[in-house]
């Protein structure tokens, strides 16, 4: 199986009270997510707070997690950034530290256009790890629209999207345009329905939470089992839609406390959520655990 295949876990970050990286919790993570029927982990994403880190935390971060990944077990870490220079750091960071490829947004400075796009991915695939194309307009403000992942994947090595934007006829006009690229479920809220498009993995975030369960849910997606995914997915519903929130962290971190795991605190300019947003994560986080269980 390709590395950017299967569930591959947008992993949280960890932090101690003081808010530092917690690198033995990183590792901890890692391990446990492998033996919990996951293919990978991408730390330093949008979920692990890339923005808020040093570029000392974050090497350590790619280390620490190809250090605790068993064999199978791929590492695909982030590399946003500014612009492609820095980027372009961060993957040949992840290339020397053994990270099997890059989870990649298209550059953050400000509103890049088409081609200003092509060309930080083509400098992206010139390191040679796979690289998968990370679309979230809504966090960089550029679209990679259909016909932009079409011009990127004709670069050696970009080999993937993660799909974000909500919009799941990206999967049929990706498959048109550029059928040598897989489309991945890049937000939980549309797993089911990218999956049964083609999607050939899941990039997401409540694996942190329920990483067994998920596999439960991914794998009837895969195999096409309509009669138990699809009411098993309308019971979780409402919690993956947390996931497409702009306090997607905040509350996944939540959901991991809640489970039993170290969500822990996030780092400013994010706060905790408001007592009426916990109040209603907590509601929906609760109904899709009572569904996962008896489920399983």
């Amino acid at each position: 199986m390709a590395v950017w295949h299967g569930i591959v876990v947008a992993a949280a970050l960890p932090l101690k009270d003081d808010l530092s990286v917690d690198l033995d919790k990183v590792q901890e993570h890692v391990a446990w997510l492998a033996e919990n029927g996951c293919d990978g982990v991408s730390p330093n994403g949008s979920l692990g707070e890339y923005q808020v880190l040093t570029a000392q935390e974050r090497a350590d971060i790619v280390r620490a997690a190809v250090e605790a990944a068993p064999d199978g077990f791929s590492v695909i870490p982030g590399t946003g950034a500014y612009g492609a220079d820095e980027s372009r750091r961060w993957a040949d960071q992840a290339l020397e530290a053994g990270a099997d490829g890059l989870l990649s947004l298209p550059p953050t400075a400000y509103r890049a256009n088409a081609d200003e796009v092509v060309a930080h991915y083509r400098e992206l695939s010139k390191v040679g790890l796979p690289v998968v194309a990370y679309n979230n307009p809504f966090d960089t403000n550029v679209d990679l629209s259909p016909d932009l992942i079409a011009r990127i994947a004709e670069f050696d090595n970009i080999v993937a999207v993660k799909e974000f934007s909500g919009d799941v006829r990206r999967a049929h006009q990706i498959r048109n345009l550029a059928p040598q690229i897989d489309v991945l479920a890049g937000a939980d809220d549309v797993l089911l329905e990218l999956v049964l498009v083609g999607a050939v993995g899941w990039i997401g975030g409540f694996s942190n939470a329920f990483p067994r369960e998920c596999r439960r849910l991914y794998d009837l997606a895969v195999a096409g089992d309509l009669e138990q995914a699809v009411p098993l997915y309308r019971q979780v519903h409402d919690a993956f839609a947390w996931d497409s929130r702009h306090t997607f962290i905040q509350a996944i971190k939540l959901a991991m406390d809640m489970a039993g795991r170290h969500g822990g605190p996030v780092r400013l300019p994010r706060l905790p959520l408001d007592p009426d947003s916990e109040t209603r994560a907590r509601k929906d986080f609760e109904q899709a655990f009572a569904a996962l269980a008896t489920a399983g």
